[in-house]
């Protein structure tokens, strides 16, 4: 897959020649809804064998803005978002860079120097909630009149899980936070995923007889909220079942930092550095502050029973895109 980074003013000289089949979309997460566009785009694009190409942008417009004060946290990196799309077919993504000169352009020219001059557009798809500009005056309804006969629009409509809420990125977000973890891997279509690397943490888990991986996550990736779940971890390229608590240790103090820290089963490696991948699969418990570590120890031996059970019959996805 070609990856073509753009920043405004485009430069025409970094755009292959040729027609193409254009989905456009901010993607995060890469869920059933994106992916339900991006399959329609596919589906267009190998009837007129022409590329299929996706426009979607390195951050995201409210970050520019300053529109989530607490930092915003991606289902899926830059990073991640184009391994999902390479792995739906893509064969080409114009990554560019939200701009305030690029959020500036009206409707009009952003269709005239991009969609159309720009990306050779043939045909152009997108949710039927897409808009790239205001609202009001730049909605998928809209872009057949900005298109002037130049290409052809694709709306593709609203993706919903048997009839009820529309799958989509807000939701997941708030899925995830809540800890719901199956219900978002459920409208994402395979299991959600971060990354990290591991790093020394205070060995208290090797005290009590589960060492723990510490894995220290990028800033823009968002953990699951605070609780104990079933997990594997990929290391070197083997995956390696787990069960991760993501929170702040309350039994052994009140003031302690956010952490994820996971317990591998049957692993005795030393890997401090190294880059890992989290599959996240079931939520089993909140977090809890126990009396002592006697306490503590018999509910970890209880929550490893519970995720071995899960990671040795994890569910599959019917949709599932692979990690």
């Amino acid at each position: 897959m070609q990856v073509i980074k753009i920043h405004h003013p485009l430069d025409s000289k970094l755009i292959p020649a040729g027609p193409v089949v254009l989905a456009m979309g901010f993607f995060d997460g890469v869920h059933r809804g994106h992916q339900a566009v991006i399959r329609r785009a596919k589906e267009i694009a190998q009837q007129r064998d022409l590329p299929l190409a996706v426009l979607t942008y390195s951050h995201a417009p409210g970050v520019v803005y300053r529109q989530y004060p607490g930092g915003f946290k991606y289902l899926s990196t830059t990073e991640r978002k184009l391994a999902l799309l390479e792995q739906l077919g893509v064969d080409r993504v114009y990554l560019v860079s939200f701009t305030s000169q690029f959020a500036a352009l009206a409707p009009q020219d952003f269709v005239d120097q991009y969609l159309a001059d720009g990306f050779h557009s043939q045909v152009v798809v997108a949710g039927f909630d897409h808009t790239y500009g205001p609202a009001e005056t730049a909605s998928m309804a809209k872009l057949p009149a900005y298109a002037r006969g130049r290409f052809e629009v694709v709306t593709v409509p609203k993706f919903t899980e048997d009839g009820n809420e529309k799958v989509g990125s807000r939701l997941i977000r708030q899925l995830i936070d809540a800890g719901q973890i199956q219900e978002a891997n459920a409208e994402l279509g395979y299991y959600y995923t971060t990354t990290g690397l591991i790093v020394h943490g205070l060995a208290r888990g090797r005290t009590l007889g589960f060492p723990t991986i510490n894995v220290e996550t990028p800033t823009p990736e968002r953990l699951p909220g605070i609780g104990v779940y079933a997990t594997d971890v990929l290391i070197g390229g083997h995956w390696y079942g787990g069960m991760a608590s993501v929170g702040r240790n309350i039994t052994f103090g009140d003031d302690n930092q956010l952490t994820l820290e996971i317990n591998l089963f049957d692993f005795s490696q030393m890997v401090y550095g190294e880059e890992v991948k989290v599959r996240w699969y079931q939520y089993l418990r909140g977090e809890e502050k126990f009396a002592g570590a006697d306490e503590l120890v018999a509910q970890m031996k209880r929550d490893e029973q519970a995720a071995r059970q899960v990671v040795a019959h994890r569910p599959v996805l019917e949709d599932q895109i692979l990690s």
